[in-house]
């Protein structure tokens, strides 16, 4: 039996008013409503017995889903753009489209009690699971309630061992634009960056070495780090040409960045690639392609962790038990800014 916590007319009851009528958690309550077997009987009966009280009405059509699946599940991001949000979750759409189970899209904005929000609603239209799409690749807390269905985590990993997480590697991120302009013979080569707190920039700054030591190659310059902004990387090329210093490669750790590098560096008559080469990082498309010239930039296959998500989850639905953190490598796209038309 799916149950629903909207409420039914004017201040209905909720799955929150059940569970607290109860002296349970509103995933035990879910459980107990759904007819689930790790819930003891005298739970059981605790719930149905304030359920009945309280007049709660469950919903009633997704009581009649096959096997009680509502095919249904929900992905809650903290990307406010959806710039990871979107090619994520159409890659998970992609994955349960086989299987006719469909995605509720919420947004959590990076707030936790919003996110606590959405869990109980989503819960409480019967989801049969929960992808969680961060904002950065942080590490993130575990999930601020019990949740008695599969959950898997997107782009931010979870802290918690037993959880199971898709990341992309950004270590491999920064180790492919660097290399693609060694390639291409550029060897005065200089980074920009966003903020240095973010564990991208720390991943992406060690592959830049990595690639780097092993060519015998030094940046020109210290790293430049800031915001992850177009405005940003204006500013931070014109201050690096105002230095004096001399490059012919210059590596941006973001799309943003490389669009507002791109734009410095026309204003100041210095050509793309002939003089300065430039990748970027995400292969934002929407941006990356409108850019003059066009950007290179390394895809962190946001589609595809996505498709690889919706294929655990529904794994995990069936029974299986998965956890830990599964890197996927990244590729590169080659546009104008380093080849040229």
């Amino acid at each position: 039996m799916a149950v629903d916590n909207g409420h039914m007319g004017n201040g209905g009851p909720r799955l929150r008013d059940v569970a607290e009528a109860a002296g349970v958690s509103v995933a035990t309550a879910s459980k107990a409503l759904n007819g689930r077997q790790d819930v003891s009987a005298a739970t059981r009966d605790k719930v149905l017995q304030a359920s009945r009280l309280l007049s709660f009405r469950p919903n009633r059509a997704a009581q009649q889903l096959q096997g009680g699946a509502s095919g249904t599940v929900g992905l809650i991001a903290s990307d406010l753009d959806g710039r990871f949000s979107i090619p994520i979750m159409m890659g998970a759409e992609d994955g349960f489209g086989i299987e006719n189970v469909s995605v509720f899209l919420t947004d959590a904005r990076g707030d936790l009690i919003r996110e606590r929000h959405h869990l109980e609603a989503l819960m409480a239209r019967g989801v049969d699971g929960f992808i969680f799409v961060g904002s950065r690749t942080d590490p993130r807390p575990p999930i601020a309630m019990e949740v008695p269905v599969p959950v898997v985590h997107v782009y931010a990993p979870s802290s918690e061992p037993n959880s199971l997480s898709f990341v992309p590697d950004n270590v491999d991120a920064g180790r492919k634009a660097t290399q693609h302009l060694l390639d291409l013979g550029r060897r005065r080569l200089a980074l920009i960056s966003g903020d240095p707190d973010y564990v991208a920039f720390t991943d992406r700054r060690a592959g830049v070495g990595e690639v780097l030591d092993g060519a015998g190659v030094e940046l020109v310059a210290p790293v430049r780090s800031g915001e992850w902004s177009e405005a940003w990387g204006r500013r931070a090329v014109r201050d690096l040409m105002a230095s004096g210093t001399d490059f012919d490669g210059l590596i941006c750790s973001s799309d943003q960045i490389g669009r507002g590098a791109l734009e410095s560096l026309a204003r100041a008559g210095v050509s793309v690639p002939d003089d300065v080469a430039v990748v970027s990082h995400d292969n934002w498309e929407v941006l990356a392609t409108q850019c003059t010239p066009q950007l290179s930039s390394v895809d962190m296959q946001f589609r595809k962790l996505g498709h690889m998500a919706s294929q655990a989850l529904l794994r995990m639905m069936g029974g299986e038990k998965e956890s830990g953190v599964v890197t996927l490598p990244c590729s590169l796209v080659v546009r104008e800014s380093t080849l040229g038309v």
